[in-house]
């Protein structure tokens, strides 16, 4: 179910596409669903239909729209043109589009729990239970004392709201996620009133239904609050964020990897990592980053979608987007490596220093505040501070070529096309945009000119006020 505005987010925004470690709360239950497998998926959509369809494009999950949202109830009834009629003894499974850390398990054992014969009902022991519908069991807190046990057939569910004080002291709580019999759900929803306060339909009347009939209510238990904890407001999915990073990063802690500390670290994706693995605060991974053996990351460094090889150094704030590195290689502080980067062994990329789409091979080294973009660099080059690839001639990029043991010196503007020979050397200052030759040093300035008699401007006074000669503009 992923229809509802989600009006405590205060967003323009459809609540199931705001995102939890860098993917929307809705695809991380599409991908619990897609690790069951499901027969079919059906996404019920609503406010922000569009929006939400559109995401879901290419997951396999058909979209089903409630308009207007008139409760969960109404949001199943738009289903059931689409389930099967007949009692086949399949099971229809019904997780929610806001609650995103579902596990696959957790979600598996809920329709054994059904298993096409039983209404199954997802819940959980808290221990403050405030705000949540009970689970009122046979011989529990039905009406008499007060109990926590999760002993008991399921009679129903009773909000918090309406609960008696007995009642208030049950801690099994529903979780707003069911498995069901799918005929007999196709019959039950459909029978659904909105004789209520709120005028819609709730689905957890059917569990009335399902007693009133005879079919067996069962509760299958989740072993994690966080996993069924839904997302109403920015505070909760904060709270979310760091509940989910913090499993995240004690997963890795378990693994052997040294996090100066798990509560500043956030892994928006994957990541693999050797041994002897060292992360410093406030790093975040996005995509699929895969680290070697005896790799060290400095603070506050964001890494995308990157291969990173064993020995290497990455230096504070430094920022990687698609790039493979090799093994040995120092990268930063304050260095930028763009998609295409690719880094061989024992490179150095130093601070301020930006690579796109170039490759370095074994040995080179880019130190200070400079731009490598669309080249090609041979072994052991010494790239001077302040040096350029001028790569874009205003429509079409081209190629700097960059020989073995070369030496550019500081200031270069390399124009592209444009390939420097092996050995050769470019002395500082000099704009190239013809091939040099190999082993040479190659110089291309304007002249130096000093100019006898010379005088510097001076500033204009304002009227009534003399110039003052000691101040430049």
């Amino acid at each position: 179910m992923a229809a509802g505005k989600g009006t405590r987010m205060k967003s323009r925004h459809p609540k199931v596409l705001h995102t939890l470690a860098g993917r929307p709360l809705l695809g991380h239950v599409l991908a619990t669903t897609a690790a069951l497998p499901p027969h079919r998926c059906w996404v019920i959509t609503g406010h922000g239909a569009d929006a939400v369809e559109s995401a879901i494009a290419g997951s396999g999950a058909q979209a089903v729209r409630q308009m207007p949202q008139r409760g969960t109830g109404h949001a199943v009834q738009q289903v059931v043109p689409h389930l099967a009629d007949a009692d086949d003894g399949s099971t229809t499974l019904i997780l929610n589009g806001d609650v995103p850390l579902i596990a696959a398990d957790t979600a598996r054992a809920l329709a054994s729990a059904c298993g096409g014969t039983r209404l199954a009902l997802l819940t959980i022991v808290l221990p403050d239970a405030t705000g949540y519908g009970r689970i009122v069991r046979d011989g529990g807190a039905a009406g008499g004392a007060a109990t926590a046990s999760t002993a008991g057939a399921v009679l129903g569910i009773v909000e918090h709201k309406d609960a008696s004080p007995a009642q208030r002291q049950i801690r099994e709580v529903y979780t707003g996620m069911m498995a069901a019999p799918t005929a007999l759900l196709r019959r039950w929803v459909m029978a659904l009133t909105d004789d209520n306060a709120q005028r819609e339909f709730y689905l957890t009347d059917i569990v009335a239904m399902a007693v009133a009939d005879g079919v067996p209510v069962v509760a299958s238990q989740a072993a994690d609050e966080t996993e069924v904890l839904g997302v109403n407001s920015p505070l909760q999915l904060a709270d979310l964020e760091r509940r989910f990073q913090r499993r995240q990063a004690d997963a890795l802690l378990e693994a052997g990897v040294r996090l100066a500390d798990p509560a500043r670290f956030d892994l928006r994706g994957t990541l693999t990592t050797g041994s002897d693995v060292e992360i410093d605060v406030g790093c975040v991974f996005e995509g699929a980053v895969a680290l070697g053996d005896d790799v060290r990351i400095g603070a506050h460094c964001v890494i995308r979608d990157a291969v990173i090889g064993a020995g290497t150094v990455i230096h504070p704030f430094t920022h990687i987007e698609g790039a493979r590195i090799g093994a040995g290689a120092l990268v930063g502080p304050y260095a930028r490596l763009r998609p295409g980067a690719d880094l061989g062994d024992e490179v150095h990329i130093g601070n301020f220093v930006e690579v796109k789409n170039s490759s370095l091979a074994k040995g080179a080294k880019a130190n200070h505040l400079a731009y490598l973009g669309d080249a090609t660099v041979g072994e052991r080059v010494n790239y001077g501070a302040g040096s350029i690839t001028a790569n874009y001639d205003g429509a079409n990029k081209h190629r700097t070529v960059i020989g073995n043991d070369v030496h550019i010196g500081s200031n270069c503007v390399l124009i592209a096309p444009v390939t420097i020979g092996d050995g050769g050397t470019v002395g500082g200052g000099s704009t190239i945009s013809k091939n040099t030759p190999a082993g040479q040093l190659t110089v291309a300035r304007g002249k130096q000119v000093s100019i006898a008699g010379w005088t510097r401007p001076v500033k204009q006074g304002k009227p009534g006020k003399p110039a003052n000669p000691g101040k430049g503009g």
